[in-house]
C-alpha cells in the first residue's frame, strides 16, 4: 500500500494584498516557490527557479496562464510547470487554497 504524504499548508498573504500579474516569492525548507494571481483571480504556485538559468520566476512577466523567466524569457506554463518550445524543462506546481481572504500553499 502507497501512503500519500501529509501536505504542510503555508500561508502567502492576504489575497486582496496580491497584485494580479505580480509574483510573490516565498521560501519553505530553503525552496525558492513563486505565487501569483492570476486576472481571473485563480491563485497559482510553481517552483520559483528557472530550469534554464535558474532566473528568479516571481520576478517574471506575467501573460495569460504562463510567466517568462527574467532572465532570458523561458516560457512557463503556471498550470504544469511546463516551459513550453522550443526550450525544454519543468518546475514542480503546488497546488493553492483561498480560505477567508487569506492565500495557502500545500507543500
Amino acid at each position: 500500500m502507497t501512503m500519500t504524504p501529509f501536505k504542510q499548508k503555508i500561508f502567502v498573504a492576504y489575497f486582496d494584498e496580491m497584485p494580479q500579474r505580480i509574483g510573490r516569492e516565498i521560501v519553505v525548507d530553503g525552496v525558492k516557490i513563486a505565487v501569483f494571481r492570476l486576472l481571473d483571480d485563480r491563485v497559482k504556485a510553481i517552483g520559483g527557479v528557472c530550469p534554464h538559468t535558474q532566473g528568479p520566476l516571481a520576478e517574471g512577466i506575467v501573460s495569460g496562464e504562463y510567466v517568462y523567466c527574467p532572465l532570458h524569457d523561458f516560457k512557463v506554463s503556471l498550470l504544469d510547470g511546463a516551459v513550453q518550445e522550443p526550450d525544454d524543462g519543468y518546475v514542480a506546481t503546488y497546488d493553492t487554497a483561498i480560505d477567508d481572504d487569506k492565500v495557502y500553499i500545500y507543500v
